[in-house]
């Protein structure tokens, strides 16, 4: 598990939609989450998909859709952060089972409580994990934009580090996240119409 930077620590004994709204603002502070979740994460996508490597990626996968779709959670009874943010996983996870079966022909026993997890038909939830979309909106982005979000949420890396490897300021890598994130959701939703029609 990934330690949180000390100046993050003030963040520890923040609510789940507090720290994922400040993170809208400062993209540094969704390594909380990261650290809070990342374990308990991988311990489900494993239960479901038994293979490390698939897990990790759904994991992985599930933090950028948390991030990119962050304005869309919003706090009610019933529907609390962890509840939504399984839901997307689940999802993510269940999508990826149905492709390795199809692919490797492998016959896996899904817990009862996979598909009581699984969101309702209709909800956005479906049509993000319908096809492969974060892949393919990654691949219309500007190649800057992309290698930044790869660097941040795929590869885990703090601004601080993405600034030293980059020869770049932490500022300055803070802007070009904001813009990559604004482009990525962008493409997201362009995607989404696409399936729609």
């Amino acid at each position: 598990m990934r330690e949180v930077n000390s100046h993050l620590e003030s963040w520890n004994d923040r609510s789940d939609a507090e720290v994922l709204t400040a993170a809208q603002s400062d993209p540094e502070v969704f390594a909380v989450l990261v650290h809070r979740y990342e374990d308990a994460f991988m311990r489900k996508a494993r239960s479901i998909l038994r293979s490390t490597e698939d897990a990790e990626e759904v994991v992985q996968d599930t933090f950028t859709r948390i991030y990119v779709y962050a304005d869309r959670y919003q706090p009610q009874e019933g529907a609390t952060f962890t509840s939504w943010a399984y839901a997307i996983l689940t999802r993510l996870a269940f999508t990826r089972y149905q492709k390795l079966v199809k692919h490797r022909g492998r016959t896996l026993a899904l817990e009862p409580e996979t598909y009581e997890r699984l969101p309702e038909e209709g909800s956005f939830l479906d049509t993000l994990s319908i096809q492969n979309e974060l892949l393919v909106a990654m691949a219309k982005l500007p190649e800057q934009a992309a290698h930044v979000l790869t660097l941040q949420f795929l590869e885990g890396k703090t601004q601080e580090e993405i600034a030293q490897s980059e020869g770049s300021t932490i500022p300055a890598v803070k802007t070009r996240v904001h813009r990559a994130k604004k482009l990525l959701k962008k493409a997201l939703q362009e995607n989404e119409h696409t399936h729609e029609r």
